[in-house]
C-alpha cells in the first residue's frame, strides 16, 4: 500500500506541475498577443483547459504568473553553480553559471517576458525584491561549494555583486532589444567587476 500511495502521490505532483506549466505557457502567449492588462483570468483558464476555480488553486492573480518565472531563478543559478568545477575562483564560477543558465532561454522569449514585467509596476517592484532572495540562495550554494569559514565575507560579497551584475546585464539586454547576446553583455559586466580596482 505504501508503494501505491507513493506512486499516486508522485503522479499527482507530476500532474500538478504539468498543469501549472500549461497555465504559465498559455498566459504568456495571451499576454504577448493581447497585452497584459487586456488579458482576463477567464481567458487564461479557458485557453489552458481549466476552470476559473482551478486557476485559483495554482495562482492568486495574473501578477503571480509572471512572478513564478522569477521565483525559481535563484535555485536554477545555485544548481548551475554546483555544476562548475571546484577549482574555479568564485567570481568566475558564478559568472559561468549565470551565462550557462541564461543561455537556455531564447532571446525573443527573454525580451517579451522583460517587456511584460516592466509593463506592470507591482510586478516590477516584486521582481526587484526577488533579487535579494536570489542573492541569498546563491550565497548558500557558494558556502556549500567553498565551506571555509574565513571565505564567508568574500563569498557574500561575490553573491551580491553577481546578482547586481545579472540585474544590470538583463536591463541592458532589454534596453537594447536583444541586439547583442545576453552572454556577451554578462561577460562584459563581469569583466567590469574584475577590473574594479
Amino acid at each position: 500500500m505504501g508503494v501505491d500511495g507513493g506512486e499516486s502521490q508522485g503522479l499527482r505532483q507530476r500532474k500538478r506541475r504539468e498543469t501549472e506549466r500549461r497555465i504559465v505557457d498559455t498566459a504568456l502567449l495571451l499576454f504577448i498577443r493581447n497585452g497584459y492588462d487586456e488579458t482576463r483570468l477567464d481567458e487564461i483558464a479557458t485557453a489552458a483547459g481549466i476552470s476559473r476555480r482551478t486557476f485559483f488553486n495554482y495562482f492568486a492573480s495574473k501578477d503571480e504568473i509572471l512572478l513564478s518565472l522569477e521565483s525559481g531563478m535563484g535555485d536554477q543559478l545555485a544548481g548551475a553553480l554546483r555544476a562548475q568545477p571546484d577549482d574555479k575562483e568564485p567570481l568566475s564560477a558564478v559568472r559561468d553559471a549565470i551565462v550557462a543558465e541564461l543561455a537556455r532561454y531564447p532571446a525573443a522569449d527573454m525580451i517579451a517576458i522583460d517587456r511584460l514585467m516592466r509593463s506592470n509596476a507591482a510586478v516590477q517592484a516584486r521582481k526587484l525584491a526577488s533579487y535579494v532572495i536570489h542573492e541569498r540562495t546563491l550565497f548558500a550554494a557558494m558556502r556549500e561549494k567553498w565551506p571555509a569559514p574565513d571565505r564567508e565575507a568574500s563569498l557574500r560579497l561575490v553573491a551580491m555583486m553577481a546578482i547586481g551584475a545579472l540585474r544590470l546585464s538583463l536591463e541592458a539586454f532589454g534596453r537594447e532589444g536583444g541586439a547583442r547576446p545576453v552572454a556577451e553583455i554578462l561577460r562584459e559586466t563581469f569583466a567590469a567587476l574584475e577590473r574594479r580596482n
